[in-house]
């Protein structure tokens, strides 16, 4: 038996990169997987290459979320994955004295709103049965500053502590309903493409984005993949309100190695 034969899980931004890697590894574990992303053509091709169902979801969206708790009222596990970095369209400014208030807005509407809502349906959605696993993406972004992405790296410290105050409100319910957050760093998704070009200086440019990581190297969607198995799973029945990094070193220690 797979270990999670039988549980109903929902992804969102499910489409591609990680959420893409989730749902597979969900579905190759077991599970009824429902892949949800905002870009309808993209998440039906998606969900249909894993072999999955697909459910149209802007995670900005109450009315949205809405109509997902009716038609999966009681769900095991939520990942929400979806999120932006506000570069996906221009380049910035996005630094603490330059970034506007519509592009701080519109990366927190998806990123901290957006799991928010998540979080607001699957309690929800597992109140009945009582137990269930709630898996919030965040990122190494939001565990350190980081000045030139101001809006993104806040977006990402409130998921990270928006999971523990969801852990422990779940556990003061006395529910047997888990909430961590997985911190990715670098990891090769669709989401690097701007900032890594097309051209000669791609390989440069790749080098240069993991020169500060002991394991010289970007991660895969798959290996956060895996550890959101983890979490879904009753072999993490012990966890809530953690947060598990995936840096390849990165935050071990400072970027000034000895010699």
């Amino acid at each position: 038996m797979s270990i999670l034969d039988g549980a109903l899980c929902v992804v969102t931004g499910g489409a591609r990169g990680i959420g893409y890697a989730i749902c597979a590894s969900f579905k190759a574990e077991g599970a009824d997987v429902v892949l949800t992303d905002v870009d309808t053509d993209e998440g039906r091709r998606a969900a249909e290459a894993i072999g999955c169902s697909f459910h149209a979801l802007d995670v900005r969206s109450e009315d949205d979320w809405s109509k997902l708790a009716a038609s999966f009222p009681a769900i095991d596990v939520m990942v929400n994955n979806a999120g932006i970095t506000g570069f996906e369209e221009e380049t910035g400014p996005h630094d603490p004295e330059n970034a506007s208030l519509e592009d701080w807005r519109r990366v927190h509407a998806v990123n901290t709103d957006g799991t928010f809502l998540g979080c607001r349906y699957a309690l929800g959605a597992m109140r009945a049965k009582g137990e269930g696993s709630i898996i919030n993406i965040s990122s190494r972004s939001g565990l350190v500053g980081i000045p030139g992405a101001a809006a993104y790296a806040a977006s990402k410290a409130a998921v990270r502590n928006h999971s523990k105050s969801v852990a422990l409100y779940a556990a003061q319910q006395g529910w047997k309903v888990r909430c961590n957050s997985i911190h990715p760093a670098a990891v090769l998704t669709p989401i690097w493409e701007p900032m890594l070009g097309n051209g000669p200086e791609r390989e440069a440019n790749m080098d240069a984005f993991v020169a500060d990581t002991p394991l010289k190297r970007f991660g895969t969607p798959e290996e956060v993949a895996s550890l959101a198995v983890y979490l879904a799973s009753d072999a993490s029945a012990y966890m809530t309100g953690s947060e598990l990094t995936l840096d390849g070193g990165l935050l071990a220690g400072s970027a000034a190695s000895p010699g």
